[in-house]
């Protein structure tokens, strides 16, 4: 399976959720994520993601999870493995022992919702600002930029001041850094 997914910087995250209730979408409980990306050793931001794979940590609720991000057509959409660890740091040492390298830390508050088949995703990055992710699984063979196509129609018939972004959360937070 593939993720793709459209991203966007939200300027009035009250009037996202106003427009998000109109349409029968109420988001579930605010979460933590504390995420960790990992990028292979040689590898630095500004070099190309086509097809290069990506790690992650993450942990929700001391609950953690490893997945593997592999760019395909752009950098939202990938192939993706996932799968849950018991032990964070000795995951951790084994991704270090792997060949690959800690890049940014990304923290947030998430929010989602399922709506026709779209998985919703209110993030409030600290440091950064809130984002509203949408993405859909698709199997082999589905057209990524037509299904990034209609997620896009989909966030402008929400109707709210959102500007999209073409980089992956942890592209936007090292360039929050870096300002």
């Amino acid at each position: 399976m593939r993720e793709v997914e459209v991203k966007y910087r939200v300027s009035d995250r009250e009037a996202l959720h106003v427009a998000l209730k109109k349409r029968g979408i109420k988001l579930g409980e605010p979460i933590y994520q504390d995420d960790q990306a990992y990028a292979p050793n040689g590898w630095q931001f500004g070099d190309n993601k086509l097809g290069v794979s990506f790690l992650r940590l993450r942990t929700v609720n001391n609950r953690h999870t490893f997945t593997l991000k592999q760019p395909t057509i752009n950098a939202l959409s990938c192939l993706e493995h996932e799968s849950e660890v018991s032990d964070r740091e000795q995951m951790h040492q084994a991704i270090m022992h792997m060949g690959f390298y800690p890049t940014v830390r990304v923290a947030k508050t998430r929010q989602t919702a399922e709506f026709d088949g779209i998985s919703l995703c209110v993030d409030d990055l600290e440091g950064v600002g809130t984002f509203l992710e949408l993405e859909r699984m698709v199997p082999e063979g589905v057209s990524e930029s037509a299904v990034q196509d209609e997620l896009a129609a989909f966030v402008t018939s929400l109707g709210t001041t959102a500007e999209r972004t073409t980089k992956s959360y942890d592209s936007v937070v090292r360039s929050a850094q870096t300002e």
